[in-house]
């Protein structure tokens, strides 16, 4: 599984002419090693070379890897930027992670000042957001657990209640789950804070009439989930339950279009024409969707602005909102899995407007 894997990082490095890659994200080298740490403020580094020479650079502080590539060790009190040197070709360009500190990079830039480095985080970003069959059934797994805890939710909420008591509610929940822990701090918002698509749970109370929005995942096995449903305490206004089926009906639209070869840009429109029919198209504020994997948000969008084309394994949200400052919002999100021939849909709960509590 590694080794192809690490096959196709290869593959998109010599497509843009480099021989060499040092990554140094700890989820990209766990996805092409199997090995994890996090290395806090330490050099940590998996060295790829087109020739299959690899190799592990790695502080002694944590635990031995199973790898078949040569190790590279040292301590805190080594001078470990220079051993890094050592085992690299300063000759020739080098690939970079986008995000690799410049404490780690500047200094090989100046041991090698020949040396063009570049980004190069896509040839290992594009690899991720391709799911193997392996990885699509721990995004399924990571999806259940989050229909059933919204679920669970959904029974638990009771006018007067805080929107903090719900947040901690789900928090709980996952741990009951055997999660490993959320994939992002529970979004939980009730009427008008909902108009603020990322509103941090608060002491509110829960009252009559209020819309409630929850945006939840867990993070399973090092795989996420994320999923938004808006519901209602009681009677929802005509305009509020009109709204909601406004966006539903966007985010069925987008859905029914995804399989192989359809622009994601196309998704989008798709969403947004909908709700702008309606006149509210100002009121959806931001993209589609986003891509999600071991972290909830991973390289690649569903928007207006990107060229990314659908390909089987692809795991991303489906998210359209309408936003009306001081008054209320509506988010409703699945997660969605591009398959062969069509798209599966990762999340279950019904996304019809609900009167809970």
């Amino acid at each position: 599984m590694y080794e192809k894997r690490i096959q196709r990082v290869l593959e998109a490095l010599e497509a843009m002419g480099l021989e060499q890659m040092i990554v140094s994200d700890p989820d990209s080298i766990w996805y092409l090693t199997g090995y994890y740490v996090y290395p806090f403020e330490r050099l940590f580094a998996l060295y790829l070379r087109r020739d299959g020479n690899h190799k592990l650079f790695l502080n002694r502080l944590f635990p031995v890897p199973e790898a078949p590539w040569e190790q590279v060790w040292f301590s805190d009190t080594d001078d470990y930027l220079s051993i890094l040197a050592q085992h690299v070709d300063g000759t020739k360009p080098m690939g970079v992670d986008k995000d690799w500190p410049a404490r780690f990079l500047l200094p090989l830039m100046a041991a090698y000042p020949g040396c063009r480095c570049v980004v190069a985080s896509d040839c290992v970003d594009d690899a991720r957001a391709c799911k193997d069959a392996a990885e699509r059934d721990l995004m399924r797994t990571a999806s259940a657990i989050n229909d059933t805890v919204m679920e669970r939710a959904m029974a638990f909420i009771r006018e007067g209640m805080t929107e903090r008591e719900i947040a901690d509610y789900i928090v709980a929940q996952y741990a009951v789950e055997g999660c490993d822990a959320m994939a992002f701090q529970p979004i939980v918002s009730f009427g008008a804070h909902a108009a603020d698509p990322h509103h941090e749970a608060d002491q509110t109370r829960l009252k009559a009439g209020d819309c409630i929005v929850i945006d939840m995942g867990c993070r399973k096995d090092r795989y996420c989930s994320d999923m938004t449903r808006t519901f209602f305490c009681g009677q929802p206004a005509a305009k509020h339950a009109a709204i909601h089926d406004l966006v539903r009906e966007a985010n069925e639209r987008a859905e029914a279009l995804i399989r192989p070869g359809v622009p994601l840009r196309d998704l989008d429109k798709a969403a947004r024409d909908h709700i702008a029919a309606a006149g509210y198209g100002e009121f959806f504020t931001h993209r589609l969707g986003h891509f999600i994997g071991q972290t909830e948000h991973e390289k690649g969008d569903v928007s207006s602005a990107t060229d990314l084309i659908a390909k089987p394994g692809m795991v991303f949200s489906i998210e359209p909102g309408v936003y009306l400052p001081g008054e209320f919002g509506v988010r409703v999100e699945d997660l969605v899995l591009v398959t062969e021939d069509g798209c599966e849909i990762l999340n279950h709960v019904d996304k019809h407007w609900r009167s809970v509590g």
